[in-house]
């Protein structure tokens, strides 16, 4: 990898690292949230889903914008927009006796400023090198902070909490400011060709028409992979801190600690995946089919047993699994697709995958009151079909 674009990828790290603690880092604050305000588990999964289903409308705008005009002019003002958010859901929950809506709000803000910012990230990082071996370790890095902001959030968001219950959200406009710093004085933007075409928005949904006629079976492929693991991830994560909470009463720092369990296995599966990968396409496909085996097999052992410690070896095992498929699915459409429409066909990606965080939450509070077995066995049938579509879909060439 070129030594001179480490600080750039250190800063933008720093993006996905933050975008992951703004929305994993409630979910072992939500039942002191919902005790606090007196809601529901559904009404507090929506403190987790409006972030992110604000995010996957706008999301394929920022990437057309991001291609048209720039990365880092993009990122920038959306890093802004999510400290602002963050601002207004913790100064009303400071303010107002009752700020359950005003949180929603900041949290519909904070996703608006999110949608311009990580997934912008991934085609940054594919027009910064010229090697497809350096593309795949540079999103091995961008991955593995991604994976490391949810390891810590649980504990830095369970540490927060135990200061003042809303200060979270506050943190939230703090490491914005810090990564807008990084970014703005860190990053140096590839200088473009002249001789680049810039492309109109009729020419460019044509365009994207053509890219998806040529190769939308695969694509389809990755979105829906992209989907499933984010949607069985925040599902179970739901279910972990519930079961923590109600279960074994285990609150506070321990539990967040116990939740960074899984995500740390989650994690170091993907950094070691991002290493290896290269640009080896049919080995990447074959490490998202097995993942997805892997995390759908431990989900059914799970309903097998009734213990504590078999509940954070299963999540585990499944932590491993989907940190397998999460760089493999962004390297197969980063060096899949021609730069002049990375940015769109990432953030489309992206845009799938926070489908998946959108109705991970609120889907397992409703599975839950059924019976537990119910969530493990949707969860792992979800793993099992993106396993089939991948195997039908997806099929590389080299």
């Amino acid at each position: 990898m070129e030594s001179e674009k480490k600080w750039d990828l250190f800063a933008l790290a720093s993006i996905p690292l933050i975008m992951t603690l703004g929305n994993s880092m409630f979910i072992p604050v939500l039942p002191n949230i919902e005790n606090r305000l007196n809601i529901t588990k559904f009404q507090s999964s929506m403190i987790i889903s409006i972030y992110s289903i604000t995010s996957i409308f706008l999301i394929p705008i920022a990437g057309f914008l991001s291609d048209k005009f720039g990365r880092k002019k993009i990122i920038i003002p959306s890093l802004i927009i999510t400290g602002i958010g963050g601002a207004v859901s913790g100064i009303g929950s400071w303010l107002f006796p009752n700020p359950y809506w005003i949180i929603i709000i900041g949290r519909f803000t904070q996703g608006i400023g999110s949608s311009g910012a990580f997934p912008v990230v991934i085609p940054t990082v594919g027009d910064m090198f010229k090697d497809d071996r350096d593309v795949s370790k540079g999103l091995g890095i961008i991955e593995t902070s991604n994976t490391f902001g949810k390891v810590l959030s649980p504990i830095l968001g369970s540490f927060l909490a135990a200061i003042v219950w809303f200060m979270p959200f506050i943190a939230i406009a703090v490491f914005a400011l810090i990564s807008i710093l990084l970014v703005t004085f860190l990053v140096k933007v590839p200088k473009k060709n002249d001789n680049d075409k810039k492309e109109n928005l009729r020419e460019y949904i044509n365009n994207l028409k053509n890219i998806f006629r040529e190769k939308g079976k695969w694509l389809t492929g990755i979105f829906f992979g992209g989907l499933v693991a984010m949607f069985v991830l925040f599902g179970f994560l739901f279910y972990f801190t519930s079961t923590l909470e109600d279960r074994y009463q285990i609150q506070g720092m321990t539990r967040g600690l116990i939740l960074a369990v899984p995500l740390l296995a989650l994690c170091l599966s993907s950094f070691t995946i991002g290493k290896v990968i290269g640009k080896r396409k049919v080995l990447m496909k074959w490490i998202i089919l097995f993942g997805n085996l892997v995390s759908a097999c431990s989900l059914v052992l799970l309903s097998f047993f009734d213990n504590f410690i078999m509940l954070i070896v299963t999540l585990s095992i499944a932590g491993i699994g989907i940190g397998a498929a999460l760089p493999c699915l962004d390297a197969l459409v980063t060096e899949g697709i021609e730069k002049l429409h990375r940015g769109c066909i990432t953030c489309i990606l992206s845009s799938t995958r926070l489908l998946g965080v959108a109705v991970g939450p609120p889907i397992s509070a409703i599975l839950i009151k059924l019976n537990n077995n119910t969530l493990f066995y949707v969860l792992a049938a979800s793993n099992a079909l993106s396993a089939l579509i991948t195997m039908l879909l997806v099929k590389p060439k080299s």
